[in-house]
C-alpha cells in the first residue's frame, strides 16, 4: 500500500474534514460511497494520521458493543436493569461491522487481521450484592437477541477456566461471578484510520498533515472560508468549503466556538486525561485472553470504568489495565495547557459554573486520581490480579477526552457522556463533541449525518435505501428482528474473519 504523498491545498472543495482520526476517516470513505463525485479534502495539524484520541495507545479499542460494559445497564430505583442504552449501542455497532464487512468485500480495505481480533467480552464482579446485580443484569439481557449467546456463572471452576490470572490468590470466601460474550472484539483504531485515509488518497481525495486551521468564517453563499497555516513553511492559504466538519477530537469544541455558529452556543468541555499500567511481562499477557471490565468507582466518568484488557497492537498481543483519569486543562495530548481557559466566555461560563456544582463527586474522583502514587495503582489492579506485582507493570500515559457540557435553562449546565454531533440549520457544518463510545459507533454517527442532509449531496444520496447498500441493517431495528440479526452477525464474523 502507498504512503501519504505531500500535495498542494486546493482553493475550493466541496467537502473538508477537520482532524485525521476515524470519525473523519469514516465520514469521508461514506461520502466517497454515496457520492464518489464529490472533492474530498482532509487537513490535520500534527504530521500523521490518528495520533490523537483515535491511536491504538489512546484508545480503549474495544468494540463497544455493550457486552461488558457495565454503566450502559444502569439499575432503576425498582431494582430492575434498563438495557435501552446496551441495545442501542450493540446495534451502533453492529453498523460499524457492517461498514467494515463491506469495505472489505470491495477491495477497500485488505486483510481484516489488522485492525480487528476476536476476543471474549467479560463482566466480572465479587461480593454478594455485585453478583446479585450481575446477577439480573443477566437475566435482562437474555430478553434481547443481540445478548441471547451471553454466559453468566459463578461457579470458580468455570470461572478459573474463563480468566486464571484473575483467579489465583482470589479469596474464596468472596463470592464472585462474570458474564461472557464470545463475540467481543478488540479494534486498533489507529491502524484502522490510516487504511481508511489512504484508500481515500486512493479515489481521489487529498490529505494535508501539518496544516492548522488557523480562522472560519461563513460566507453569504453559505460556503466556509477557512484559513489554514502550514506548519513546515509558515505559508498561510484560504480554502473555500461547501461542507465543513469539525472532526479533531477535544479540539473540535475551539474551533466550534470559532465558527461562532449559534448552534454551539453555550456549549463546553471538561478535559479528562487517562493513563493505564501496561503489563511487561511475556508470560503473564499470554496467559490472559480477554477484556473484562469491572464496576466503576463512584463518581467515575464512563471512560474511567476500569478493565482489565486484551489488545492486538501493531500485530503484537499487549496487556493493560485501567485507565486511570487524571485533569489537565489541555483538550488534546499536542494541545495546549490553555484550552481549558481559552474555551471559557461569556456565552458558556452559567453552563461551566453549573456544571461543576452539579458534579462533585466527578471532582472529588479526579482528585483522588491525581494523588495516586505508583503503589495505589498496583492496589486497584490487585482487585482484578490478586496476585500483581509491582514490577511487571509500567504506567502508560493515554489520550485526551473532553467531556460535553450542554447548556440547560434549570441547572445553567449538564455535563454529557457519549458523542455528540451538533449541525448548523442550513447543514454546511457539523461538529463532533464528547468520547466513549465515540470510534466503535463512528459509522452509526457519520450515517445519521448523511442521513439529515448535507448541501453536497444529492436527495437520492442521502436515501435510507442507499445507504442500506453499504450497512444492510440501516434504518431497521436488530433487536426487533432476530433473523436479520442473525444474518448480519454470520456474514460480517465471516467477512471480518472472527470466527
Amino acid at each position: 500500500m502507498t504512503e501519504h504523498v505531500r500535495s498542494s491545498l486546493p482553493s475550493e472543495t466541496d467537502v473538508l474534514l477537520i482532524g485525521a482520526g476515524i470519525m473523519s476517516a469514516t465520514l469521508g470513505t461514506l461520502l466517497q460511497f454515496v457520492a464518489p463525485h464529490l472533492q474530498i479534502t482532509l487537513v490535520d495539524t500534527l504530521g500523521e494520521a490518528s495520533s490523537e484520541s483515535s491511536d491504538a495507545w489512546n484508545n480503549a479499542g474495544t468494540g463497544h458493543a455493550a457486552l461488558c460494559e457495565l454503566n450502559y445497564t444502569p439499575e432503576r430505583p425498582d431494582g430492575t436493569i434498563a438495557i435501552d442504552r446496551a441495545i442501542d449501542i450493540n446495534e451502533q455497532f453492529q453498523q460499524s461491522r457492517q461498514f467494515w464487512a463491506t469495505l472489505v468485500e470491495r477491495g477497500v480495505l485488505g486483510d481484516p487481521s489488522e485492525f480487528i481480533h476476536a476476543f471474549p467480552h467479560l463482566s466480572f464482579v465479587s461480593g454478594t450484592e455485585s453478583v446479585d446485580f450481575l446477577r439480573r443484569r443477566f437475566a435482562a439481557m437474555q430478553t434481547s437477541p443481540l445478548f441471547a449467546k451471553m454466559r453468566f456463572t459463578e461457579d470458580r471452576e468455570t470461572l478459573e477456566a474463563w480468566v486464571p490470572l484473575m483467579m489465583e490468590g482470589r479469596d474464596e470466601a468472596t463470592p464472585a461471578a462474570a458474564t461472557r460474550a464470545d463475540d467481543g472484539t478488540d479494534l486498533d483504531f489507529g491502524r484502522l484510520t490510516r487504511l481508511l485515509l489512504l484508500a481515500m488518497e486512493k479515489q481521489g481525495s487529498t490529505v494535508h498533515f501539518r496544516h492548522k486551521v488557523v480562522d472560519l468564517r461563513q460566507q453569504s453563499d453559505h460556503r466556509w472560508q477557512i484559513e489554514v497555516e502550514d506548519l513546515a513553511t509558515g505559508r498561510r492559504s484560504r480554502i473555500l468549503t461547501r461542507f465543513l466538519f469539525l472532526g479533531a477530537g477535544g479540539g473540535a469544541l475551539l474551533l466550534l466556538q470559532k465558527s461562532g455558529v449559534p448552534e454551539g452556543r453555550g456549549y463546553g468541555g471538561f478535559p479528562v486525561s487517562g493513563q493505564w499500567l501496561r503489563c511487561t511481562n511475556r508470560e503473564l499477557i499470554e496467559r490472559h485472553a480477554a477484556k473484562v471490565y469491572g464496576k466503576p468507582a463512584l463518581g467515575a466518568p464512563p471512560m474511567s470504568v476500569p478493565h482489565l484488557d486484551t489488545r492486538m497492537i501493531d500485530g503484537r498481543k499487549e496487556l493493560l489495565f485501567g485507565p486511570f483519569a487524571g485533569f489537565s486543562t489541555k483538550f488534546l495530548k499536542s494541545g495546549s495547557y490553555t484550552d481549558l481557559i481559552r474555551s471559557i466566555g461569556a456565552g458558556n461560563l452559567r453552563a461551566m459554573l453549573g456544571a461543576g456544582i452539579h458534579n462533585v463527586e466527578l471532582t472529588r474522583y479526579l482528585i483522588g486520581q491525581v494523588m495516586q502514587s505508583q503503589n495505589d495503582r498496583v492496589g486497584a489492579l490487585r482487585d482484578f490480579v490478586p496476585l500483581a506485582q509491582a514490577e511487571d507493570w509500567r504506567l502508560e500515559v493515554a489520550g485526551q477526552r473532553v467531556q460535553i457540557i450542554k447548556p440547560d435553562p434549570a441547572r445553567g449546565g449538564v455535563l454529557e457522556f457519549g458523542t455528540k454531533v451538533i449541525r448548523t440549520a442550513d447543514g454546511s457544518l457539523a461538529a463532533l463533541l464528547g468520547a466513549s463510545p465515540g470510534a466503535s459507533t463512528a459509522v452509526a454517527i457519520m450515517l445519521q449525518l448523511i442521513s439529515a442532509g448535507m448541501p453536497v449531496l444529492r436527495e437520492q444520496e442521502c436515501m435510507e435505501g442507499t445507504l442500506q447498500g453499504i450497512v444492510q441493517s440501516y434504518g431497521r431495528s436488530l433487536h426487533a428482528d432476530p433473523a436479520l440479526f442473525e444474518r448480519v452477525s454470520d456474514r460480517t464474523g465471516a467477512v471480518l474473519r472472527l470466527g
